[in-house]
């Protein structure tokens, strides 16, 4: 019966290191999923072109009432503000099966926000991430290493007067080079609309 070679075993055998591979889906501490998507405006975006940077990712629909109250609040915006944009870099995914580059660009000129949004219509990379809501979000760090999944925040309803962003405490903690306190949170939104 044939075995399969594992790393060590094809290292040994033929004398030179194998890489380590990104994971097949997204799990945090391990290297998060590499990925090539266009953007609202056609400019082609990969995970690994910004290695050596923090990357937010964010799952996103326009349509959702929960992504829209966080774009009312400019909660992903403040977010990112403070950051050193050469350090730190946010990418919007949006999953929804019936989405357009006409539609992203519109939405993203409404709302006003600089950073891109990514086309996923096929839903191939947010089934990488196991994304479940709108907002789902990830931050990975300049190793490519997934270093948090889960919700933006732990106020699902926007009811508290305070409440802990967990995507800055672990930006906060990656950009002082201290381990992230919340690795994961249950998202909250909704249900990101794949394709069926």
């Amino acid at each position: 019966m044939k075995r399969a070679l594992t790393a060590f075993a094809l290292t040994s055998a033929l004398g030179w290191a194998v890489p380590a591979l990104a994971a097949d889906t997204a799990e945090v501490g391990k290297p998060a999923p590499d990925f090539k998507l266009k953007d609202e405006a056609g400019k082609e975006h990969s995970l690994s072109q910004y290695k050596g940077k923090l990357v937010v990712l964010e799952w996103t629909n326009p349509g959702c009432p929960f992504v829209q109250r966080h774009y009312g609040a400019n909660t992903m915006e403040t977010t990112l503000k403070g950051y050193d944009a050469t350090k730190v870099v946010w990418l919007a995914v949006d999953s929804t099966s019936d989405n357009t580059a006409d539609k992203s660009a519109a939405w993203k000129k409404t709302e006003g926000f600089s950073y891109p949004v990514l086309l996923d219509t096929d839903g191939k990379v947010g089934h990488a991430y196991s994304a479940k809501t709108t907002p789902h979000m990830y931050v990975i760090d300049e190793k490519g290493v997934l270093r948090y999944a889960g919700a933006i925040d732990d106020d699902p309803r926007g009811k508290k007067d305070t409440d802990v962003n967990y995507v800055k405490t672990a930006l906060d903690a990656l950009t002082t080079g201290k381990a992230v306190p919340t690795v994961t949170s249950e998202p909250y939104g909704c249900t990101v609309k794949y394709k069926s």
